[in-house]
């Protein structure tokens, strides 16, 4: 199965996901909200291990922190969510970072996007915060891509992390807040 393949299969499984979980979001609320506070009554801390787990792996697949954001908002309060969303997040970008080298990314980058990579390092070297920041809050652009790129180009890890919490916590903050208060209201 070639890469392209691989991608198409994923995002055909993420968007029927989505399809489902809005099904059941839109029609069988009651049944959703029944079963959610009996499963966080029983082990919220277990949940949010869990949660912080798969935030903390998520980076290495470059599947979007929204989508456990998303199926977050339906388990925890808005503030813990949002504290193991941005902390999974963090330690997500800064795992990719340091094993950046280690994957031969920039191999494969150099082959392939030589050009783009040498305006990526003059652009990163130049205005790394800014960069990073937008980049992070904008949702259609992964933050997983520019944290492999700073560990490649070997921007400073305390600009990369500062960036992509900046970013990523607004962008994230916007999500769980506006998301809970539209499922609570």
């Amino acid at each position: 199965m070639t890469h392209a393949t691989l991608r198409r299969v994923l995002g055909a499984v993420w968007l029927a996901g989505v399809a489902v979980a809005f099904y059941f979001i839109l029609f069988h609320r009651e049944l959703i909200a029944s079963r959610l506070e009996a499963a966080t009554t029983r082990s919220m801390v277990a949940g949010g291990l869990v949660y912080l787990l798969l935030g903390s792996l998520r980076g290495f697949t470059l599947i979007p922190a929204t989508s456990l954001v998303l199926i977050g908002i339906l388990f925890f309060p808005p503030w813990p969510l949002f504290a193991m969303t941005l902390a999974g997040i963090l330690v997500s970008s800064a795992s990719i970072y340091y094993f950046s080298e280690a994957l031969h990314i920039e191999e494969l980058l150099k082959a392939q996007h030589a050009g783009k990579l040498s305006r990526m390092r003059d652009l990163l070297n130049r205005y790394g915060l800014p960069v990073i920041i937008a980049w992070s809050f904008f949702p259609l652009a992964p933050t997983d891509l520019v944290c492999y790129l700073a560990g490649v180009l070997r921007i400073r890890i305390a600009v990369l992390l500062l960036g992509v919490a900046i970013g990523e916590g607004a962008i994230c903050a916007l999500y769980i807040f506006v998301g809970h208060a539209a499922l609570t209201s």
